[in-house]
């Protein structure tokens, strides 16, 4: 069963980072008046965010440093998992597992969720039982993780698989490109995606493509995978045409996409993490630092520079950052459940949480079930925001009321 979220609207080695948000960061500050601190209302109790880097998952980064500057550096530990996380797997399980040294630790949360952190959880859990392991937008396979891990949240890769391509319908596309990598297409939440892509792709008539570009992870690092996407870009039209839609798995190759689907045509309903901060602001050239953390300024301007450029009614988003939403409201809805004023695999409450850093904004989601067993997850979820598309004006699609067709929720 669906659940609307009603209340939702927001190193390269084993580095511990407990620093307070840099203010040239895209953070929402919140006002000291907004909450009590955790000190100030008696809390003796840490929780730790893991994030990649900014060159890699900048929106999860950001996130995590709003949840720090809310409450405080004493109370909130940030660390940073390695670029390059498939060769450096060790290092990036160690640096989940060394936030648990703190005897005050009471929760981790682990935004994305990349390989190892099952692994991670699982250590962490045989010293530290009662400290609850989170996992956002996790890499390993659902079921595993969701073992280990005591609350799973994953973007809702079926219903989005469905709902992309029915929007790429309804804005006049007939064809729909996806872009990725065979690291990413061992996923099974990325690979089941792609096949309910092809399933809705062949109800509405159009054509579905795929497309390989270099792994930021591997030899060719992000610039040689940003470089190949700004070379075929203009190929990849010339062949498929200006009414074909784009869609890429990793978030170095969402900028360089943009760029080049602005100058030479093409579509872009959303990023695989959407948010109005993902590629949108260097494939556009515009400087957000005097709207940083306010996402209504954040879309607002990008917008404009969409329509400047001629992409109106060509490119979508979601209003506040996915990612940025995950690693803060995950933190939050930790906080709620270590004071006891949330059950922690309550949807209602994730909603709540979520909404503290993205307010308005309109969700949908459902438990993860298994499409092998056909058994429902207690402990993982997953979750969308409805699509926002950019013109003048812009409009929401209404995604999150449509129903997806339940033949798509056992499409392997």
């Amino acid at each position: 069963m669906a659940v609307t979220l009603a209340a939702c609207g927001g190193s390269t080695g084993a580095t511990i980072e407990n620093t307070e948000a840099k203010e040239e960061t895209t953070e929402a500050e919140a006002p000291a008046e907004a909450a009590e601190t955790a000190e100030a209302a008696g809390e003796n109790f840490h929780i730790g965010i893991v994030t990649g880097s900014v060159s890699q998952s900048e929106d999860d980064r950001r996130g995590a440093e709003a949840f720090q500057a809310k409450y405080g550096e004493e109370n909130v530990t940030l660390a940073i998992y390695p670029d390059n996380f498939t060769e450096e797997q060790e290092t990036t399980i160690q640096t989940i597992v060394n936030l648990s040294d703190d005897p005050d630790m009471k929760a981790i949360i682990v935004n994305q969720a990349v390989p190892g952190t099952t692994e991670a959880f699982r250590r962490i859990k045989e010293k530290r039982p009662d400290i609850i392991c989170i996992a956002g937008e996790s890499h390993e396979d659902l079921p595993e993780i969701g073992s280990a891990a005591d609350l799973v949240v994953n973007n809702d890769f079926v219903a989005r698989g469905y709902l992309m391509i029915r929007t790429a319908h309804e804005l006049g596309c007939d064809t729909f490109v996806h872009i990725s990598f065979p690291r990413h297409m061992s996923y099974e939440t990325m690979s089941r995606r792609v096949a309910i892509m092809k399933e809705a792709c062949n109800e509405f008539g159009m054509k579905f493509e795929m497309e390989t570009a270099p792994d930021p992870t591997t030899d060719v690092g992000v610039p040689g995978a940003q470089a190949y996407i700004l070379e075929h870009v203009p190929e990849w039209i010339e062949k498929y045409g200006t009414n074909s839609a784009y869609f890429c798995t990793n978030d170095a190759h969402t900028e360089p996409l943009l760029k080049m689907l602005l100058e030479h045509g093409g579509y872009f309903i959303e990023a695989d993490l959407p948010s109005p901060l993902m590629g949108y602001p260097g494939a556009l050239g515009i400087d957000l630092t005097a709207e940083a953390g306010d996402f209504e300024k954040i879309l607002a301007k990008v917008e404009a520079a969409v329509v400047e450029k001629g992409g109106a009614g060509r490119f979508g988003t979601w209003a506040y950052s996915y990612g940025y939403t995950v690693s803060a409201g995950l933190a939050e809805h930790a906080r709620n459940v270590i004071l006891g004023t949330s059950e922690l695999n309550d949807i209602d409450a994730i909603s709540a949480a979520y909404g503290v850093f993205s307010p308005g904004a309109e969700w949908n989601g459902s438990n993860y079930t298994n499409v092998d067993t056909g058994v429902k997850s207690d402990n993982v979820f997953l979750i969308y925001q409805d699509t926002y598309i950019m013109g003048d004006p812009g409009h929401y699609m209404g995604s999150t009321k449509v129903e997806v067709p339940e033949k798509y929720f056992t499409v392997k």
